[in-house]
């Protein structure tokens, strides 16, 4: 099977969690619409499964998690007349994105390896944990190319570091290394590539065996509430958090801690 036919996209579970993987390492990752088709299943799919707790977003190859838009379609759809992209993809293929939706209840971890940039990147900072290997680069370089950081770069970089220096990195499409990104607090842990994946495997250890409701509860209540006063915030009723407050598993918990054993979550 050729490269242009296979899929762009792979899509694994591995007991509560799944681990989906761009495909494309012989262009560095790059999205084309195809693989955005692909990725709208997959993230409909894994928030769908109960039994998925949490999800692992990488690249495949070691050069590259993802370099973003493929360019190259870009331009010959430019070539062809399709309309000018901008800010969101509503109305395109995979919408809504991971990085418009804004809904998805289960967190999840980017494991980066090699380069992160333009919708590379957005995605990153679209996820909930990230891990890097110290080989890891992360850039919007949307400037440099007559472009603009569309899934959400020019949104989320100055809500996630200081202003000026998101800013400085979104102006001149700089790169950033893994350190840095880690000292500015885009990143979790950075590690030698070759402990990234039993680095990640802790993360995800840890994230299943946290009760599954109440992640989402908590996800959603940190998520939603950045922009709103603290005493609004408290008066918010936050839909994963009712059915948390209301479930067996938020009786479970107690009750495995007075009984001194492991809790068995059930995810109701």
């Amino acid at each position: 099977m050729s490269a242009a036919e296979r899929s762009r996209v792979r899509y694994e579970k591995r007991g509560h969690a799944a681990y989906v993987t761009l495909d494309r390492p012989e262009v560095l990752n790059a999205m084309d619409l195809r693989m955005h088709e692909e990725l709208g299943s997959v993230w409909d799919e894994a928030e769908a499964d109960d039994d998925v707790r949490v999800v692992v977003l990488t690249g495949a190859g070691d050069r590259a998690f993802s370099v973003g838009q493929d360019l190259r379609e870009r331009a010959r759809l430019n070539e062809g007349g399709a309309p000018p992209t901008t800010f969101g993809s509503r109305g395109l293929p995979g919408w809504p994105r991971l990085t418009e939706r804004t809904t998805f209840s289960k967190p999840v971890v980017a494991r980066v390896n090699g380069y992160a940039l333009g919708g590379g990147f957005e995605l990153v900072l679209a996820c909930d944990i990230v891990i890097a290997a110290e080989d890891a680069v992360f850039a919007l370089p949307e400037a440099r190319l007559g472009l603009v950081p569309g899934a959400g770069g020019a949104f989320r970089l100055p809500r996630q570091i200081p202003l000026k220096t998101a800013m400085g990195y979104l102006l001149t499409g700089r790169r950033m290394p893994a350190r840095v990104a880690a000292e500015l607090g885009l990143v979790n842990e950075v590690v030698p590539a070759d402990r990234l994946d039993e680095c990640v495997a802790g993360w995800v250890e840890d994230l299943v065996r946290a009760a599954p409701l109440a992640v989402r509860a908590i996800k959603e209540a940190a998520m939603r509430s950045l922009e709103m006063p603290l005493d609004e915030a408290f008066a918010t009723r936050f839909e994963w958090e009712q059915r948390r407050m209301h479930s067996q598993d938020a009786v479970e918990g107690p009750k495995a801690f007075a009984e001194r054993r492991d809790p068995v979550w059930r995810g109701r």
